[in-house]
């Protein structure tokens, strides 16, 4: 059978320089000496090199203040203006990619109970599971009766084959909510626990009523 994503709960600042954006800082393009240099002379360059290297010196200098827009403008000039300067056009790309990932808003962190819910949603059906456990123990830690959060750190542990501590939450969520027996019964991102005892007598054991405990926050459907 094959495995469904975990339903979303709901929807929910600059990045730091890169390493390519710091190894460009002092480096500027390697042009070639014009011929009449000492040593032997270099190949004829065409007029418009010399133009290209300036303009793609000028969008380095840009990048290097971190200004992203400006300096995308400029290098992609540069393939524009100049498309016979193949030579030029691997380091312009090598560029444009880093201007492209700099300027490119990065999703801020999760700060409530439901952005947290949701970002572990996402990081478990990404297979991301330690992202996951680590936005669910700040909703555990800010809620410790929150089963909804509890239940999922199940399903995390779970599928890193960490039956003690998936076992563990298991019973705390149904503790909390009993109605977590019966989706623990067909939940398919418990199947790493099916052949353990412990967890068929959990989920087998009868049906308590349901306590006062409150539920902040329902987000997972029947799958």
């Amino acid at each position: 059978m094959a495995k469904q994503p975990r339903p979303l709960p709901r929807p929910t600042k600059a990045p730091a320089e890169s390493s390519s954006a710091r190894s460009g800082r002092k480096h500027g393009p390697e042009t070639a000496q014009p011929a009449g240099s000492a040593g032997a002379p270099g190949p004829q360059r065409r007029s418009t090199y010399f133009e290209a290297v300036a303009l793609y010196e000028r969008g380095v200098e840009a990048l290097q203040r971190h200004d992203y827009r400006q300096a995308s403008a400029i290098l992609e000039s540069v393939l524009r203006q100049y498309p016979e300067e193949k030579e030029l056009h691997e380091r312009v790309r090598l560029y444009l990619n880093v201007c492209q990932r700099q300027a490119t808003p990065r999703v801020p962190d999760p700060q409530t109970i439901d952005e947290r819910l949701y970002a572990a949603t996402l990081a478990i059906n990404g297979g991301q599971y330690d992202q996951a456990i680590a936005h669910l123990r700040l909703v555990r830690d800010e809620d410790p009766d929150n089963d909804h959060a509890i239940y999922m750190l199940a399903v995390a542990h779970a599928q890193r084959d960490e039956h003690a501590e998936a076992l563990a939450h298991l019973e705390r969520a149904i503790a909390l909510n009993p109605e977590n027996r019966a989706l623990a019964r067909n939940d398919p991102d418990l199947e790493p626990l099916h052949d353990d005892e412990s967890f068929r007598a959990t989920i087998e054991a009868p049906s308590m009523p349901r306590s006062s405990v409150r539920r902040p926050l329902k987000t997972r459907t029947a799958r």
